[in-house]
């Protein structure tokens, strides 16, 4: 495989618009969900079958007392080595040679969805309960066929979200650690050796999403 492709999720650039959120739901075709106020603006609440991106909400106090509010744009990581393809029989996962991607065909529905699930270190997978098919982001896979970037990173008016081949992201994101670094001394890329979806942040990663780190 070809180093292939990778996205810069920089936390410290998003503003929780959810522009990336609905543009996910409007280019793969899916539904609406139906939600209510739990005290929180975070919606939908989570991930489904029906939802590959959600943006997460998280408050608390830091150390030094003072509130803080970080916002993060949950969605598959698309591994380099995929803990859900370990439940895989025969290629229900599979994993695009020039572009990285991992893609879970019909054929999910198959598998061990409690298997696939306890492999990815993120808890992305989500199953259709009554087709019982797996589903997650494709990093938008067929818009990259036909030279477009993926429409979460099209949609971000701020640049959070950038897309490209994965030694110029991973460039990108060592400058921008090193930048944040100067005011934010826990500035860090989750995972960058791991994953083709890199997420930046400027705090302990705990605080903006229980699994936002593996």
């Amino acid at each position: 495989m070809s180093d292939g492709k990778s996205l810069m999720v920089d936390t410290s650039r998003c503003t929780a618009c959810r522009g990336c959120q609905v543009a996910c739901k409007q280019w793969n075709g899916l539904p609406g969900t139906k939600t209510k106020q739990t005290g929180t603006y975070q919606n939908p609440p989570d991930m489904s079958h029906e939802t590959f991106k959600v943006v997460r909400f998280a408050e608390g106090r830091g150390e030094n007392g003072k509130p803080y509010w970080y916002f993060f744009s949950d969605m598959c990581r698309h591994c380099l080595a995929p803990g859900c393809m370990e439940g895989n029989q025969k290629n229900e996962i599979v994993q695009d040679e020039k572009t990285g991607a991992v893609i879970y065909t019909p054929a999910t529905k198959k598998l061990d969805y409690k298997k696939v699930l306890a492999g990815c270190p993120y808890n992305i997978p989500r199953q259709d309960p009554k087709t019982k098919q797996l589903f997650k982001c494709t990093m938008c896979l067929d818009r990259q066929r036909a030279n477009l970037i993926p429409a979460c990173a099209l949609s971000c008016p701020t640049g959070s979200i950038q897309f490209g081949e994965r030694d110029e992201i991973l460039k990108k994101v060592a400058a921008r650690v090193a930048e944040l670094k100067q005011t934010h001394a826990k500035a860090k890329a989750l995972n960058p050796d791991d994953v083709r979806v890199i997420f930046i942040v400027t705090d302990d990663p705990e605080r903006y999403h229980k699994y936002a780190e593996a």
